[in-house]
């Protein structure tokens, strides 16, 4: 992978910041990694992810930029393990948004506010 730009994000990490963005305006407040990877997939016209293993780093790297929150769910529903929730944090939304903005012009997604 090559290395961060300061101030940029990611392909992934702003893959993950406009789904999550649009699971939360559609009333969705917190997701699981599982969850949100099928978002993925149907936004982005079935393409999977490499591996679940880039998913989650990201939404770690994600989590210490402070963008995302995480807790763990109440307890499991028998049979099937405990799961991490996550959640955008205001400035996660405020990233998405110019994520999806930078996107949308071409440009490289971006952490804080640059040169247009």
């Amino acid at each position: 992978m090559p290395p961060r730009k300061p101030g940029t994000l990611l392909p992934i990490e702003a893959k993950i910041l406009t789904t999550a963005l649009a699971m939360v305006r559609a009333g969705q407040t917190t997701f699981h990694g599982f969850g949100l990877a099928q978002a993925m997939r149907e936004q982005r016209a079935a393409r999977s992810l490499t591996a679940h293993g880039t998913l989650y780093k990201a939404l770690g790297r994600l989590e210490e930029l402070g963008l995302l929150t995480s807790s763990w769910e109440d307890p499991a529903v028998e049979g099937r393990p405990r799961r991490r929730l996550y959640e955008l944090t205001g400035r996660g939304v405020h990233v998405a948004e110019r994520a999806g903005a930078d996107q949308a012009a071409g440009r490289v997604p971006r952490l804080a506010p640059g040169p247009a």
